[in-house]
């Protein structure tokens, strides 16, 4: 965190408080443990092999205040937090919230978006449970849930898709509209093209996946989206969606992750097994939506 500020916040502690508590700390220590670089602050050395001992200080304080040796979701009124990208949230809400009103009416899930975390291994313990992609190394132990394939959507009415031998050559000269989530980022769908040797020309880029389907619809756009994002967001719009061949298909595995702290915590357990089950629940929805899409297929994925 290393800001005395957002410290005392999370802490729920006023900044002067917090400040008298660091101050205690630099005596006990013998050591400024915080000091200013620039217009922020820095950890001295000894905070920095402090940090990993406080955090596991801290989990185990944790453990002593929240968690009991038994769960009992039909009672508990605990606050969760999921880390999820806002594609996985779209598509993870919904089973979820139905799993929570039956068996765990007064518990509280909150779902973080990706692009609002930072990554440092101080703030991982915080969060129960992080679903993302595998290959990416995220942090801590995992679990995949599901699996999802990337797919072309564009408006119902674009012209190329009256060509009797739709081919992925055809789709590259379209414009393109692409989830952006960093400099050193790609997803398998920013790859599918660099596999079949071409570059599209980038039209618009956006935060995330979740709004491209709506881009697309009424343009000349084209954009790679998960299938299941695809058929949820296809309900109610003039979309259509192009499936590529299997043995070409830009494959995308969610995985479930946790800190290795969590790992005997009961109610992270119950935890894992809703999101485990909303996730199985997922292909089931992509079955019924299926048949209520317009969709087209390309024969060859190989640009010629």
């Amino acid at each position: 965190m290393r800001n005395v500020t957002r410290a005392a916040d999370f802490l729920g502690l006023s900044q002067p408080a917090t400040s008298a508590a660091l101050a205690r700390l630099r005596r006990y220590f013998d050591d400024q443990l915080l000091v200013r670089a620039g217009r922020g602050y820095e950890l001295t050395p000894l905070a920095q092999d402090l940090e990993p001992l406080v955090e596991s200080a801290m989990h185990a304080i944790e453990r002593v205040s929240t968690i009991k040796s038994q769960f009992n979701p039909a009672t508990s009124d605990r606050k969760f937090v999921i880390v999820a990208s806002d594609y996985v949230a779209a598509m993870l809400v919904e089973p979820l919230r139905a799993i929570l009103r039956i068996e765990a009416p007064q518990v509280a899930v909150e779902i973080v978006p990706t692009s609002m975390t930072s990554w440092e291994e101080s703030n991982y313990g915080r969060w129960d449970l992080i679903v993302g992609p595998m290959g990416y190394n995220l942090p801590g132990n995992s679990k995949p849930v599901f699996r999802d394939s990337f797919v072309a959507v564009l408006d119902s009415e674009n012209p190329v898709l009256g060509k009797p031998d739709l081919s992925a050559e055809d789709l590259v000269q379209l414009p393109q509209a692409v989830g952006y989530f960093g400099a050193e980022i790609r997803t398998p769908g920013d790859q599918f093209w660099d596999i079949l040797g071409t570059s599209p020309v980038i039209a618009a880029r956006v935060q995330g996946l979740l709004s491209l389907p709506l881009l697309v619809e009424g343009t000349d756009l084209l954009a790679l989206v998960p299938r299941m994002l695809a058929y949820k967001y296809s309900r109610g719009t003039d979309l259509a969606i192009v499936d590529f061949p299997v043995e070409n298909e830009a494959a995308l595995v969610e995985a479930m992750f946790w800190h290795a702290n969590r790992e005997n915590d009961p109610a992270n357990s119950w935890l894992r097994s809703v999101v485990q089950r909303a996730c199985q629940q997922l292909h089931e929805i992509l079955e019924t939506l299926s048949p209520q899409v317009r969709r087209a297929s390309i024969h060859a994925a190989g640009i010629g």
